[in-house]
């Protein structure tokens, strides 16, 4: 077996408000309970069904996020030191995601998967955490500071 091939990626910025983001199918029809929904703020990463959501340390900011899709489990990403890893699968219908802050609703771009109707393992990584926090606390929006890398490839 050879070593996973990185399909495509997608360099995005969300905004995060009120702690939190996620990654839903672009249909929401095939979402039973769309976000900020059954939201649950305790940890890092949580799975419901269509969608993954996300515990940002910071209140109000916008973050980095480069997701990736590769053809089989890439390697473990070793180039900064992470403060948070988690790991999860999402089924996703329409082989595409959009990210949602909780009042703001979908950034305009998507993660396009490049498969429909199929299951992902998803790995996230989040670095930045606590300067975030504290620049969100003290000082008001910040911009660019919380960093994730979400890797999708198929189950």
């Amino acid at each position: 077996m050879g070593q996973a091939r990185l399909l495509r990626h997608v360099d995005l910025e969300p905004e995060v408000d009120f702690f939190g983001l996620c990654l839903q199918d672009a249909d929401l029809g095939q979402v039973p309970v769309p976000y900020p929904g059954e939201r649950v703020m305790e940890g890092f990463l949580t799975a419901h069904q269509g969608r993954v959501d996300l515990h940002s340390a910071g209140h109000t900011h916008t973050a980095v996020m480069r997701a990736e899709v590769w053809d089989g489990e890439p390697p473990a990403d070793a180039s900064r030191v992470w403060d948070e890893t988690g790991e999860t699968q999402l089924h996703c219908v329409t082989g595409s995601l959009q990210v949602w802050g909780v009042t703001c609703g979908p950034i305009l771009d998507e993660i396009p998967l490049g498969a429909v109707d199929r299951d992902w393992q998803v790995r996230v990584y989040c670095a930045g955490r606590a300067e975030v926090e504290r620049v969100t606390r003290d000082e008001g929006i910040a911009e660019g500071i919380e960093t994730y890398l979400v890797q999708f490839w198929p189950r």
